[in-house]
């Protein structure tokens, strides 16, 4: 089995240490991902293990023919070919065996028949066809053909000259190139970061599906959870190795982390005792020795340090304006550039303090879309009107690339920032990856990425009620977007967004709106986070549940037909399906607050379990039967709540009949 492996290795920058005595080894089973705080050395690591640096001590073996590709995470060009002839160039290796075979066939041409090197050349000569044979060289342009497609380009695109094409569609040429090598080990350094959510969803399939071995680093939770089963986390220089998806291993450390918060609090707290004692007795003749024995005792303590992604830092911005009940209404919305129809037919209503993800492939006009209810292109058909008393705030990426001047970071949010939050200006900062000295950069200076950090942190500072938020967790790493979730999830108004990670877009929409390409398709609103959307997609998929069934509304204009080319309803149809979704909606909110009842008990038994496992507690006959008579409790619960939920669902079937 091909292999890589680093060992004992370290690397320093000046006086950093940034690897200090690391070992890694990664065979062609491997299924890995590289965690660690932003700045860490995570992408270093990967250079190391890619050979693209040196490291300063250490080893590095990689089996004999065995084959690496990497993908950085920016900065890769290309130029001077088609995408398909770039797309060609991954078989490069390929082209060196035929070469070489086509010499050996040469040399057997003349070779005596009966001469002991004679089969010797006809074996080396059948070793090189098989290699060529397991690169895939003969079916490239089916391959070649099927990863295009899988990351989003084109039908035309092949035929297009590579510099062309945008800095993230270079990445995604990159990343084709480094699949289609099909290497025993792929590094990829956040792979994800230029991907939407199909593009993603197919990569995921072919991390499942790959044969080699990888190691990746990426900020999104889900794609990570599905395609890794060992976590590397890079801490202060040192690499440690966890069993499980990225959910294990967050849940691993969250428990190392408790112990290691307590020592840190003792330490801390020893810190401030000695420092007391030095301020109060160094300038005091008699005590000055002492004083000094503790200033030794301080330089030579060995600092603990908290992972910078498990210090949970929860920003409190200001409570969003009063609003009336309904938050936006949206009627025979459409847009279109000449003769290319983008959508058409949004009809939907969002009451205060929902949440909506807008979903659909590339090209469907979900940015437009968002433009449009920001007010930023008044080009459309139809209407929207915001409720009384909505003030609205719009963040994308393009208005974030505007921001210019020579204000540093820091003067900059201060300026903006309300009285009561200028004195935690420094900590909202930090947890948008403004850390150190990076907050005394001028903005002029920033990167596309640092920019549209600093213009979400901004507008989140606004008194607003209703956010419209085209990918704000592009360029945010885990720990940010766990703080922007969180965030956002306590925000009291409404918002509407896009983005391409499936955790966020779980975790945070209460509804979805489905938009297909180029108003081929009737939009449809689903009455559900994402996760019910994929699940309700699914099941249509499967026949087992009618496509225009409730709980779907906004289905196209009045006197459009809907799906099917049905002849619209009558009033009492219309009347009759609007009380029907009602009582729908009615159930499926009962349902959802069920469905957290259940999941509370279920994580309250488990703790439960947990502590009838510590010896403090199973040495104790009184608290092993109070934590018994509470397991039980938890127990009557779940089931008592999870029978109500089984009603709801019949409920809701015979609705849906």
């Amino acid at each position: 089995m091909a292999f890589i492996q680093i060992t004992k290795t370290s690397l320093a920058f000046g006086d950093r240490d940034i690897l200090k005595d690391i070992s890694i080894h990664l065979t062609a089973g491997s299924k890995a991902a590289l965690t660690g705080a932003n700045g860490s050395g995570k992408s270093t690591l990967m250079k190391v293990i890619a050979g693209d640096i040196p490291a300063d001590s250490g080893e590095r073996a990689l089996q004999k023919s065995g084959r690496v590709s990497y993908l950085p995470q920016s900065g890769i060009l290309h130029r001077g070919r088609t995408l398909r002839e770039e797309a060609e160039t991954a078989y490069a290796p390929a082209l060196s065996l035929l070469a070489e075979m086509e010499n050996l066939g040469r040399v057997l041409e003349t070779a005596v028949r009966d001469d002991g090197k004679t089969a010797a050349l006809l074996e080396e000569h059948q070793r090189l066809q098989e290699e060529v044979e397991n690169s895939g060289y003969y079916r490239r342009d089916q391959h070649i053909s099927l990863v295009l497609t899988g990351l989003g380009f084109s039908p035309a695109d092949p035929d297009r000259q590579v510099e062309e094409f945008s800095g993230g569609w270079q990445m995604r040429i990159a990343l084709a190139k480094a699949l289609l090598e099909n290497p025993d080990i792929l590094l990829l350094d956040e792979p994800t970061n230029y991907l939407d959510i199909e593009a993603r969803s197919w990569l995921e399939g072919w991390l499942r599906d790959f044969s080699g071995g990888y190691l990746m680093v990426s900020h999104d939770r889900y794609f990570l959870d599905v395609t890794v089963k060992e976590v590397y986390e890079l801490f202060q220089g040192t690499l440690t190795r966890y069993t499980g998806n990225y959910t294990a291993y967050e849940e691993v450390r969250r428990i190392e982390l408790e112990s290691l918060m307590a020592r840190y609090k003792a330490q801390q707290e020893e810190i401030a005792k000695t420092e007391g004692l030095i301020r109060r007795f160094r300038y005091k003749a008699s005590k000055a020795a002492f004083a000094q024995e503790l200033i030794k005792r301080l330089e030579k303590m060995e600092r603990i340090e908290i992972p910078e992604s498990f210090k949970k830092i929860s920003i409190a911005f200001p409570p969003p304006p009063h609003a009336g009940r309904i938050a936006l209404t949206v009627t025979g919305l459409g847009k279109r550039y000449g003769a290319l129809r983008v959508f058409s037919g949004l009809d939907f209503t969002l009451e205060s303090g929902e949440k909506l993800v807008v979903v659909g492939p590339n090209g469907t006009g979900k940015t437009t879309l968002l433009r449009i209810l920001a007010g930023s292109d008044g080009d459309f058909e139809g209407r929207f009107q915001y409720g009384a008393g909505i003030a609205a705030g719009y963040f994308s990426q393009d208005a974030a690339e505007a921001m210019t001047g020579a204000q540093k970071v820091l003067e900059f949010m201060e300026a903006e920032a309300p009285t009561a939050l200028i004195p935690k200006v420094r900590d909202m900062l930090g947890s948008f990856l403004f850390r150190g000295d990076d907050v005394y950069k001028p903005i002029s200076v920033l990167s596309g990425g640092e920019k549209s950090r600093l213009a979400l942190l901004k507008m989140l500072l606004k008194p607003m009620n209703l956010l419209i938020l085209d990918e704000p967790t592009n360029h945010l790493d885990l720990y940010s977007k766990d703080i922007l979730l969180d965030t956002l999830k306590k925000f009291a108004g409404t918002i509407v967004f896009v983005s391409h990670d499936r955790a966020f877009m779980e975790a945070l929409s209460t509804k979805t709106l489905e938009i297909s390409p180029g108003g081929s398709g009737i939009p449809r609103l689903f009455y559900g986070n994402y996760g019910y959307y994929l699940d309700r997609r699914e099941r249509e998929a499967r026949g087992e549940t009618p496509a225009d069934s409730p709980p779907l509304e906004g289905r196209g204009t009045a006197g459009v037909p809907a799906a099917g080319g049905k002849a619209p309803a009558s009033a009492e149809q219309r009347e009759a399906a609007k009380q029907r979704q009602a009582r729908i909606r009615r159930l499926e909110r009962e349902e959802a607050e069920l469905l957290r009842r259940v999941a509370e008990a279920e994580a309250e038994k488990a703790g439960l379990e947990a502590c009838l496992a510590r010896p403090e507690i199973y040495s104790n006959g009184e608290k092993v039967r109070e934590v018994q008579a509470r397991l039980r409790e938890a127990a009557a619960e779940i089931d008592a709540r999870t029978r109500e939920w089984e009603e709801l669902e019949v409920k809701k079937t015979t609705l849906n009949a």
